[in-house]
């Protein structure tokens, strides 16, 4: 087999086992595919379906499909095909952090000393595991990430800070801004219906 034939053999293979949903699927090509979703190109009632279960993901698929003006059955096959995609990851309850005693939350910039993809590696993993840890993210510039850690006050986040953030492998500075209050919390995509 020539190696063109044998290259459009691999990307026939590979297309195969992109799923279909309406037949607007494309692969994503990004670097993390195994965390990335199919890039879905949608139609106005995938996105009501999505914005319908954003504002009450507590909705029946009976409730769901009157909210978008289908059937139960097309309705029921589209949630399945946006959640085969990945386009919908998963449903959960959303925690009032103060209700459940974790309400000091403050925004950690983490500025590398090293990042040589060993320590990168080890650093993330580390910090994955830190409980106190909300949201994480590696970001272009300067700082190098920027974590939302929730605890339960100063004294908490003092500790958390110097005897697990501060001692993660690579890091070179942290720089701590305790938020006041969330002004935009939640937020659902804005899904614009076209």
């Amino acid at each position: 087999m020539a190696a063109a034939d044998h290259l459009q053999h691999e990307r026939a293979s590979e297309n195969s086992k992109v799923p279909q949903c309406n037949g607007l699927f494309f692969p994503n090509l990004c670097r993390d595919s195994r965390r990335s979703a199919m890039i879905l190109v949608m139609d106005a009632i995938d996105r009501k379906i999505i914005a319908e279960l954003e504002a009450d993901g507590r909705l029946t698929v009976t409730e769901l499909a009157e909210r978008v003006k289908l059937t139960v059955s097309p309705c029921h096959r589209r949630l399945r095909d946006l959640e085969r995609a990945g386009a919908i990851r998963g449903y959960r309850a959303v925690i009032d952090p103060a209700a459940i005693g974790l309400g000091f939350e403050v925004l950690v910039n983490v500025t590398m000393d090293r990042e040589d993809a060993a320590t990168i590696a080890e650093f993330e993993a580390n910090l994955a595991d830190v409980k106190e840890v909300r949201h994480a993210e590696r970001l272009f510039g300067d700082p190098d990430y920027l974590v939302r850690v929730a605890t339960a006050d100063l004294a908490a986040y003092q500790n958390l800070r110097d005897e697990k953030l501060a001692t993660l492998p690579g890091v070179r500075r942290l720089t701590s801004t305790i938020v006041m209050k969330r002004i935009v919390d939640q937020r659902p995509f804005p899904l614009s219906l076209r």
